[in-house]
């Protein structure tokens, strides 16, 4: 489990970052009395944390996003509540950042904050089935492009290269070379791989750090 009180998910759109974010805060509730998860994707929000957010409610898991989320009125607005995450340093935080460069920008209000108090983690979320990061170069000009656009530095990777409901447990293991050559030409650790549960099961003891996914639902 991730160590730092505050963990930013960043990636391309459709990477799965928001999954992972949700799932990722329910394991650090599991852990620390004081869990928010945020959702500054204001760019491409068609999965948003407040999808789940009668379940983060019940185990007692604070949501900051927008509050044009999910209404017919969903414009690009940012969080009211947006700088508690900075300013109160009792919380774990898990940050949604949004998708590529553009959606980053949000991340540029509360960068200063994040790089002074220097308690967080900034994770890639990668997908080498999306098209415009097949490959480990193209990956890393995304993540070059979002580290400028929010002015704060990746620290690690997440390999959550999926195919939707389609996806195989032959798949996530085809893609764990892709991972690997973007760790090596980044220099950043493959801090873990993805899977939806029941294919994580089938992948025990083959992909290391293998974190198994349950699979957010989109409000209708």
């Amino acid at each position: 489990m991730i160590n730092k009180r505050v963990l930013l998910l960043c990636g391309h759109y459709g990477s799965g970052k928001t999954n992972i974010a949700v799932n990722l805060a329910f394991r650090l509730k599991e852990e620390y009395p004081t869990v928010t998860i945020a959702d500054l994707d204001i760019v491409n929000p068609y999965f948003r944390s407040k999808d789940s957010a009668k379940e983060l409610e019940a185990a007692g898991i604070r949501l900051i996003c927008s509050n044009y989320a999910n209404s017919n009125v969903d414009i690009p607005a940012l969080p009211p509540d947006l700088y508690a995450l900075t300013d109160d340093r009792r919380m774990r935080a898990v940050i949604d950042v949004g998708g590529d460069d553009r959606g980053a920008l949000v991340l540029g209000r509360i960068a200063p904050a994040l790089l002074e108090e220097n308690d967080y983690e900034m994770l890639m979320v990668i997908n080498c089935y999306r098209p415009l990061t097949r490959d480990a170069a193209s990956t890393i000009e995304v993540m070059r492009e979002i580290e400028v656009a929010g002015g704060v530095r990746f620290t690690g990777l997440v390999n959550n290269s999926n195919l939707g409901t389609e996806t195989t447990p032959e798949d996530v293991l085809a893609s764990v070379p892709y991972a690997n050559e973007v760790s090596a030409l980044c220099g950043l650790p493959l801090v873990m791989t993805t899977a939806e549960k029941e294919i994580a099961a089938k992948l025990e003891g083959k992909i290391s750090n293998l974190l198994p996914l349950d699979l957010q639902k989109k409000i209708q």
